[in-house]
């Protein structure tokens, strides 16, 4: 794996969702009518927006966020801790009629989670273009995800083809995209499910996942990657010059004793665009990212489990892959 010295911060700019996450731990997923005591409640800061901006800055990539929270102490919290991970916030936005985002998250005894997010103010944020232009002008990329409007994502997707700057899509909570949409993503980023969804066809294996990446390379995404937990992420980059197919590749992920998995799919994101940005290829990054997440699924709690670029340098597992 080469991975890039960052011989300066790439630029990332993240429009997304601030949540505060209400961690339930449980020993199991309660049933329809059932009653259980849970093992602990916490509060951690979270939302996807959140988690992928911090999961950037961590990589060593300079940050800015475009977000909306409400006027309360959950959104005094959540700013506190970006500031602190040196992420710009000044254009978060504040919203006197809604509270900010709270996302309930159960956790069971097998590390795997349900999530319930009640938006709030997220659903307030609105972007212009005399804001965003000079943004995307100065930056890599910008990072890109279904938690708040999507008349906004339509207009950052269009501000940065305008301006030159390369997006990453990661679609969740999924729903389908407008046509117009696909060549305009750079990246996409996918779990199995939202593969499953976006292309019609089941994905449960590798191969199935390959079939999806290049179903949805077809529609005009540049790369896409998808993410297959335990069993770490297939991508597909380019095709080769003379080729009429991409080479679709499956990284497998090192085994670790994962506690909690709610934010390994946006530490993935976070890392594999940082990567990107620095200059690696897809292949490389995808291999950073996986080792990223498989730090983070062995912390409890969303932005708190999100590692740093010295700590995911300092793993030496070997990386495997294989064409698919």
């Amino acid at each position: 794996m080469n991975v890039p010295i960052l011989s300066q911060a790439p630029r990332i700019v993240v429009l997304g969702s601030l949540n505060m996450d209400l961690v339930l731990r449980v020993p199991h997923m309660p049933r329809a009518g059932e009653t259980m005591l849970g093992q602990s409640l916490s509060q951690v800061p979270g939302g996807k927006g959140g988690n992928q901006a911090v999961s950037c800055a961590r990589q060593g990539a300079a940050v800015s966020l475009l977000s909306c929270v409400g006027e309360d102490a959950y959104a005094d919290q959540l700013l506190a801790g970006l500031v602190a991970d040196h992420i710009d916030v000044q254009h978060v936005q504040r919203s006197a009629r809604d509270a900010t985002g709270v996302a309930v998250i159960s956790v069971d005894d097998s590390a795997q989670n349900q999530i319930v997010v009640v938006p709030g103010a997220n659903l307030r944020l609105q972007v212009t273009e005399p804001v965003l232009r000079p943004l995307l002008q100065d930056a890599d990329y910008v990072v890109l995800q279904f938690e708040t409007p999507l008349q906004e994502v339509d207009q950052a997707l269009r501000s940065a083809r305008a301006v030159g700057c390369k997006t990453v899509l990661n679609p969740s909570p999924v729903q389908p995209l407008p046509d117009a949409w696909w060549p305009m993503v750079d990246v996409l980023v996918v779990n199995e499910g939202e593969a499953a969804q976006l292309s019609g066809s089941p994905v449960d294996s590798p191969e199935s996942a390959a079939r999806a990446a290049r179903w949805l390379q077809a529609k005009g995404v540049g790369q896409v990657v998808v993410t297959l937990g335990s069993q770490g992420a297939v991508c597909c980059g380019q095709p080769a010059q003379g080729s009429a197919e991409a080479a679709a590749h499956w990284h497998r992920a090192p085994q670790v004793q994962a506690v909690d998995t709610t934010a390994a799919g946006d530490t993935f994101l976070g890392a594999l665009t940082v990567q990107l940005a620095a200059g690696a290829s897809l292949d490389d990054a995808t291999q950073w990212a996986i080792r990223a997440a498989g730090i983070c699924v062995t912390r409890a709690g969303a932005q708190p489990s999100i590692p740093f670029h010295a700590e995911v340098a300092t793993r030496t597992e070997a990386s495997l892959w294989s064409p698919v």
